[in-house]
């Protein structure tokens, strides 16, 4: 690579001194994480910088006529100093976010947001892009070069090309301003998730709650020097156990409401730093000449507008509502039964819906947990992705890694070379954000005449630490969420997009989640249970018995599931709807907007507005939460060929990873899945998964979407 030598021209001293600034010797170029420290990034953020701005004055001030080469080829490889520094720092600051780091990135992420806006309100640069943009139909492009010059365009116009240099002033404000209150939403979120804890000295609260969860909270506990106590938190391996098996109604209401009121109060309040990104966001919206933040958010994906977003949520609100209330009715019958003597609330309903799972299914959780240790599922989505695609995983146990929790393995084809190098990292930390995501520390792409660079892909995930004598062992829930990640892992690992705007998981955001949805079906195929779930313990396969009651246990409570993730869909593309003068009560915009859904009572959004990362931690799924289901049904349509064909048919996996996986984002999505599957999806696909089409629900018709639309 290049980087090294780029950032050698720009200060030679830095290859000396900053590790971040040298050359990557390890084997595949992996960065030497244990030897960078805190201070060494915003030096090589520096530099890198002022490498990339020297290269973009040389494109400007090429006397040559524009050309692809010369100029977003040129511009594409400009960025590999900038990027090669900020996926490593972006990485640690989500995984690792010690106290210095976060101090680092308050100045870090306002710097790459002032480069990205010199960049894309560059007019000299910008005029070269529009030359190859208004001469593209007689330019001989092939598909991937046409997408890349028309995004370019895009992209720039949607950054601030065309505005009057008062106009771009004031969008470098905007978008340094957003920066920087995003930078305080995920810090005050961080900090108020760790704050919060429910300490238990009377182990008669604990009935129910599965031993290794107890377990985890006795050694909570002790690493607080609460000796002889247990400590639950908001982290979800801790939260969601004592929401669905704690005997105790009040632990669960204490933990609901922890949850649902977190970075809500406080110096951690988040309510007030919505409300000035909801306003600064309109302002963006404004001034770039669209009538709301959501429709510039979706201009740029498969949905388009708003509106196609919504009709297609509504066609999956209405049956996922309607089978809600069964649920509901069916667990206050069960209460009922039992004179207990309250209505359910919020807080009652993971706890019945997994008794409800026991009585239909006879399904004990702590059981089945015991087959899906770690290990066995690492084990599991290596073997699915070697009988589909032929690709092998080796551990390289002395690369270098940025926690010791940190497992790397070299990926190889079914032919033998080297495709990527691909990392895990599963156990939940206080300095780890919560959920689940993949991303790379090097991506993927081949210049002409020089040898592919191949990627270096990661999984984060937050599954409950091992014991002292147990290993970390995962709930369904949990495997189909690995299942999940290592699909996106797959989409970066196995790309062969030429180009490093188009490689991997550089797709649009609605089409992004149809790798990563579509492997977690394999999860509870029998076929590829029997090669990864044994007993931890006993070494005994995981009975069929068992998997026949965890297949037909799979639509169990879809209505309350399907519910609170439409909702936080919905709400999200409310927030991106506003346009307000003043300030809005987070509280009453919420309750507002379920109240006009029909939202059940004893259900709550999945993410209320304070923590709702996805949209208010960056912009990344702002106006944008529903691509999840937009995805699902592309991923639920195009498993029915696997089942059809068979879960490891050839010809249908050669089809898919080269339809797919390998090609980004060089070509239209909607071409490309037409081109896996032969046809356009149905949602009809999704409700029949979920459990959800019945006779009385309507049946919706096809995507209202048409191939580069």
């Amino acid at each position: 690579m290049a980087i090294g030598s780029a950032l050698l021209a720009a200060n030679p001293l830095a290859m000396a001194q900053n590790p971040l600034t040298q050359p990557f010797t390890a084997q595949f170029e992996i960065p030497p994480f244990e030897q960078i420290k805190a201070a060494d990034y915003i030096p090589a953020l520096e530099q890198a910088i002022a490498a990339q701005q020297a290269a973009i004055q040389k494109i400007v001030s090429n006397p040559e006529e524009p050309t692809f080469d010369n100029t977003i080829l040129a511009l594409e490889q400009s960025g590999d100093p900038v990027t090669s520094v900020q996926l490593i720092f972006n990485s640690i600051e989500e995984a690792c976010s010690t106290p210095d780091i976060v101090e680092v990135a308050e100045k870090f992420n306002p710097m790459l947001a002032q480069n990205s806006d010199e960049i894309m309100m560059n007019d000299a640069l910008f005029q070269r892009v529009k030359k190859l943009y208004d001469g593209r139909d007689k330019a001989g492009y092939d598909t991937p070069r046409m997408r890349a010059v028309e995004q370019l365009y895009k992209d720039f116009k949607r950054n601030g090309a065309l505005l009057n240099d008062a106009d771009k002033a004031q969008l470098k404000e905007i978008n340094t301003r957003l920066t920087d209150l995003y930078f305080k939403f995920n810090k005050n979120l961080l900090n108020a998730t760790n704050s919060f804890a429910i300490i238990i000295d009377d182990p008669a609260r604990l009935e129910g709650i599965p031993a290794p969860t107890v377990a985890a909270a006795a050694e909570e506990a002790t690493s607080r020097g609460l000796d002889g106590k247990w400590v639950f938190t908001l982290h979800a391996p801790s939260r969601l156990a004592v929401l669905s098996y704690a005997a105790d109604r009040d632990l669960r209401r204490q933990m609901y409401e922890g949850y649902t009121t977190n970075a809500t109060s406080g110096e951690n309040d988040n309510r007030p730093i919505i409300n000035e990104i909801v306003k600064t966001r309109a302002q963006k919206a404004k001034l770039l000449g669209y009538p709301d933040f959501a429709s510039y958010q979706t201009e740029n994906v498969m949905a388009k507008t708003p509106e196609a977003a919504r009709e297609l949520l509504m066609e999956i609100w209405r049956p996922a509502v309607a089978k809600a209330k069964e649920e509901v009715a069916e667990m206050q019958a069960l209460v009922d039964s039992e004179g207990l003597g309250f209505t359910i609330e919020p807080w009652d309903y993971y706890y019945y819906m997994e008794i409800l799972r026991r009585k239909k299914y006879n399904i004990d959780p702590d059981l089945a947990s015991q087959y899906f240790s770690v290990d066995n599922v690492r084990n599991g989505i290596f073997t699915m992705a070697n009988k589909l695609y032929g690709v092998t995983f080796t551990p390289m146990p002395d690369a270098p890694k940025y926690h010791p929790d940190v497992n790397v393995y070299e990926v190889k084809d079914a032919d033998g070379n080297h495709v990527a190098v691909f990392m895990t990292d599963y156990f939940t930390r206080p300095s780890k954000r919560q959920g689940a995501w993949m991303y790379v520390f090097k991506n993927s792409w081949e210049d002409p005449g020089q040898e592919a660079e191949r990627p270096i892909v990661y999984n984060v995930c937050n599954f409950p630490k091992p014991t002292a004598d147990t290993p970390s062992l995962l709930s369904i829930d949990d495997v189909e969420t690995m299942f999940h990640e290592f699909g996106h892992g797959l989409h970066g690992m196995l790309t062969r997009a030429k180009l490093r705007s188009q490689s991997g998981t550089n797709v649009d955001r609605d089409f992004v989640e149809l790798p990563s949805q579509i492997h977690e079906h394999w999860a509870l195929e029998p076929e590829l249970l029997k090669d990864y779930a044994f007993h931890y313990k006993t070494g005994e396969p995981i009975p069929a018995d068992l998997v026949a009651k965890l297949q037909a246990a799979s639509t169990h409570n879809q209505g309350f599931r399907t519910t609170e993730l439409v909702g936080a869909a919905l709400l999200d593309l409310e927030w991106g709807a506003l346009n307000p003068e003043g300030d809005i009560n987070v509280e009453d915009f919420e309750a507002n907007v379920a109240d006009k859904l029909g939202m059940p009572k004893e259900i709550t959004y999945r993410y209320r507005s304070p923590y709702f990362k996805h949209i208010f931690g960056s912009d990344e799924y702002s106006s944008g939460y529903y691509t999840y289901l937009w995805a699902e049904v592309l991923d639920t349509d195009g498993f029915e060929l696997f089942s059809e064909k068979g879960i490891f048919d050839p010809a249908t996996a050669k089809s898919f990873r080269e339809n797919v996986l390998e090609m980004g984002g060089s070509e239209d999505p909607m071409t490309l899945y037409v081109k896996f599957r032969g046809q356009k999806p149905s949602p009809e696909a999704l409700l029949r998964n979920r459990g959800l089409l019945t006779p009385a629900a309507p049946h919706p018709g096809e995507i209202p979407i048409t191939p580069g639309k």
